[in-house]
């Protein structure tokens, strides 16, 4: 037979305490002792107990629930943001559903927020590229629901927490230029994400105010792959530079193998700056100097602002833009006198020849 659910008032009579109690701790209401509080959720696990969060949600009460919407979670940004969303928000007694979406697209945004909003999550958290008629959009849809987003114009006029792309890419560039570097190639991340165009626009910003102009631009897909490619290409077009701007770390990971493999010695020729300083960065080979942003802070204050927008009944609009810092470790020096070799590029033309071969 199939054995009894757990009620409320079993666990009342578990833990000695009146229905109204258990209530409470599970609503996380105020005024229960710490003791109480502790001795109601012992009697919860003993019983294994679950609250019935859609009777809870039917009576007009909160799901404890948030919804994350998020790109490939292979990525190393998204991965560590999801991680600090999920952690905070168990510390708040909430849990998290999440829904990956492989590449950004709207209709995909759009079913994956449906889909969410048909669990009664109490509000969301979209980590996704969107412009901003399209984030308007997404507010609209969740009505009541709070949204809040992570990868938007930082000018929106919605809730947002976004990273200080500006300074980071003057950072960067002004490093670069300190050190003596005039020729200087750009490799972004896809167009279609608004973080990618801002450190883009940033770069050649900071460079126009030093009068320079990128020597190359290039774009890859945020994956290191891609990183890999596009550098041997870079290098094999005969394009003399001595740094490289690199739009997220798990691209100069690849740009940092390609260099390699070119011969081209890091950073006695050339000189590389990553961008995000995910956990790894500092063990690459050379550890690489980037643009650190704290996806750990990113995490905890999304869910600190999603939560009290949650409590809130007047929710204006809550914008925020996030520090950034130079994390100088060993892939930028001064420049070298670095002029591709033809056994340099006939080197770095093999290789990609090969690396396209296996891609079709």
């Amino acid at each position: 037979m199939k054995p009894k659910s757990m009620t409320l008032y079993d666990v009342a009579k578990h833990a000695n305490v009146s229905y109204q109690t258990v209530s409470r701790v599970i609503n996380q209401a105020e005024h229960v002792s710490d003791k109480t509080r502790r001795k109601v959720e012992a009697a919860m696990l003993a019983l294994n107990y679950v609250p019935n969060r859609v009777a809870q949600q039917l009576a007009g009460k909160l799901s404890h629930t948030i919804g994350l919407v998020t790109s490939n979670l292979s990525l190393h940004a998204p991965s560590q943001i999801a991680a600090a969303i999920k952690t905070q928000a168990s510390k708040l007694h909430f849990n998290v559903v999440i829904s990956m979406i492989e590449q950004p697209d709207m209709n995909a945004c759009k079913n994956a927020v449906n889909s969410l909003l048909s669990q009664r999550v109490d509000g969301l958290i979209v980590n996704i590229p969107l412009e901003d008629e399209q984030a308007a959009a997404i507010t609209e849809m969740c009505g009541n629901v709070p949204a809040l987003f992570l990868d938007v114009s930082p000018q929106l006029d919605t809730h947002s927490i976004t990273f200080d792309a500006k300074t980071g890419t003057h950072l960067a560039v002004d490093h670069l230029v300190l050190q003596g570097h005039q020729h200087i190639a750009l490799l972004s991340g896809p167009l279609n994400s608004v973080s990618a165009r801002l450190r883009l626009e940033g770069w050649q910003q900071a460079l126009a105010q030093h009068q320079l102009t990128a020597i190359a631009q290039l774009q890859g897909d945020w994956s290191s792959l891609s990183g890999y490619l596009q550098t041997l290409s870079l290098v094999s077009s005969g394009v003399t530079f001595t740094a490289l701007l690199v739009a997220n770390d798990q691209m100069a990971l690849g740009a940092l193998r390609a260099l390699n493999e070119s011969g081209l010695a890091v950073p006695g020729q050339v000189s590389v700056i990553g961008y995000d300083d995910t956990e790894d960065s500092a063990c690459f080979i050379p550890p690489l100097t980037t643009i650190k942003q704290d996806f750990k802070a990113l995490g905890e204050i999304s869910v600190d602002t999603l939560t009290a927008l949650i409590h809130t009944a007047i929710r204006p609009v809550n914008a925020r833009v996030l520090p950034v810092t130079l994390v100088e470790r060993k892939t930028t020096a001064a420049p070298g006198s670095y002029t591709a070799s033809p056994q340099a590029l006939a080197d770095a033309l093999a290789v990609l020849a090969r690396q396209v071969a296996r891609l079709k």
